[in-house]
């Protein structure tokens, strides 16, 4: 993990007048100057914060200004915030207000840094539903910088709607619905009690446990997300997605990460350019494709579709018709009797072996090719009875085919490699569930100890690599 450059104490994030430069360039910045202070005697719901500027500082020192004030709020109202630039930081009490503190901070070396603290200023005002608050700069043709923080104290049971041009957003649990969106920044966000919508241009999504439908989309972080109650629509154009658990369906998409869930409630739609899918239990139809990764499913119940442009594929307990192909690695499949929903099973790989354990009693008709036999074959148990047999190809190669009814005969297993060996073996069940039960384990622990890290981390800054 690459570690945050350690900048001077008036580099606070969010910024302007910086043309050109990417806004996650302040991104990855402590966020040690976020300073609590008390706040100031209740104002009037449409008025302007009051303003507290610092002593005239010399050339090379922080310029700062605050503001602060109050608004009345019912609970179960609406919180809307929308921000030009700056860190929004959300948090909860009991009490029937909103309190609102603002931090700004320039380098007082600026020829125009008092002009440019006076142009920034907060507007609070109490709506039908709740509370608003605007967040504007005046200095748009400004050459210097200005760093802002926003902290806002609401009652738990509240809902959020916040936006900023440029910076990170964090927020304690919520017990209402929640939409974050930043320009360029990471996202926190605790408990939800709602549906949540997160979105940011440009860093990390981390939340916790999501009660209704989740949509969460950055333009090349990580998202990771605890349990999701509805349903899950997850987008990255370039990080890793981890998931505990989704109840509804879920559509996880990387441009080129890995994705990883414990736990599917419904079907689910996995992808990525390149990087790996590990899924553990999943209850409805899954589809799962990658462009160079391997794919892992600890227990499929449902139609399974899964494709690999150049990895392994996985799977240690198959209760229902699949489908599985890779150009470039070997397929492996842990069969259980007898199957909740049976079906025409399809492996397929171009250069890899395939790998298959039926239970004894299985009732199945094996149908298994071999495009180059000469230097391939294919093995099985005494206990499965197959007939081997071998033709010429017109352009000379030897095919191998292997075909036999187990048990009476049963769904067909259709078992298809150009390169590869094919071997047929009898199913361990003790060794099947203690596999099964190691590989749900990995993927909790793996999952546990990412959140856990991610609590500790500040927003924005580079979470832990698998």
């Amino acid at each position: 993990m690459m570690q945050s450059k350690v900048l001077p104490p008036c580099s606070l994030r969010g910024h302007v007048g910086f043309p050109g430069l990417k806004q996650d360039t302040f991104s990855n910045l402590s966020l040690a100057l976020l300073i609590v202070a008390a706040l100031l005697p209740p104002s009037h719901a449409a008025a302007r914060g009051k303003a507290k500027t610092a002593n005239p500082a010399t050339v090379g020192t922080p310029l700062t200004s605050e503001l602060s004030g109050q608004v009345a709020a019912r609970d179960g109202g609406h919180l809307r915030i929308a921000m030009d630039l700056g860190n929004i930081v959300i948090r909860t009490q009991n009490s029937a207000k909103v309190d609102y503190h603002a931090r700004l901070e320039t380098d007082a070396s600026q020829g125009d840094a008092r002009q440019l603290l006076k142009s920034f200023n907060v507007y609070a005002r109490e709506t039908a539903d709740g509370v608003t608050l605007k967040g504007q700069t005046l200095a748009r043709r400004s050459s210097g910088r200005l760093w802002v923080t926003l902290e806002v104290t609401v009652p738990k049971n509240y809902s959020l709607d916040i936006a900023t041009g440029g910076g990170n957003i964090e927020t304690d649990d919520i017990n209402g619905r929640v939409a974050l969106q930043t320009a360029g920044g990471g996202i926190t966000a605790g408990n939800i009690g709602g549906s949540a919508r997160l979105e940011t241009d440009g860093g990390h999504i981390t939340v916790k446990n999501v009660m209704g439908e989740l949509v969460a989309e950055t333009g090349g972080g990580h998202i990771t997300a605890g349990s999701v109650g509805g349903n899950a629509y997850l987008h990255t154009s370039g990080g890793h997605i981890r998931v505990a658990s989704v109840q509804g369906m879920a559509h996880l998409e990387t441009g080129g990460g890995n994705v990883t869930l414990e736990h599917s409630g419904a079907d689910l739609l996995a992808e990525t350019a390149g990087g790996q899918i590990e899924v553990g239990e999943a209850a409805g139809l899954v589809r799962a494709k990658t462009g160079g990764g391997g794919i892992r499913v600890v227990r499929v119940s449902g139609p399974t579709d899964l494709r690999s442009g150049g990895g392994s594929i996985y799977l240690t307990q198959v209760d229902s018709a699949v489908k599985a192909s890779t150009e470039a690695g070997g397929i492996t499949a842990w069969f259980v009797a007898p199957a909740k929903q049976p079906g025409i099973c399809e492996l397929q790989s171009s250069d890899g072996d395939i790998v298959v354990y039926l239970p004894r009693q299985l009732p199945v008709t094996i149908d298994a090719q071999i495009q180059k036999g000469d230097e391939h074959r294919v093995i099985f148990d005494p206990a499965f009875p197959l007939k081997v047999s071998y033709d010429e190809s017109s352009k000379g190669a030897r095919i191998v085919r292997a075909e036999g009814s187990l048990n009476g005969g049963g769904e067909v297993l259709r078992l298809r490699t150009v390169a590869g060996n094919i071997r047929v073996a009898l199913s361990d069940a003790n060794k099947q569930n203690r596999i099964y039960r190691q590989q749900m384990d990995q993927l909790d622990q793996q999952l546990q100890l990412q959140l856990r890290k991610l609590e500790q981390s500040q927003p924005g800054t580079d979470p832990p690599q698998p």
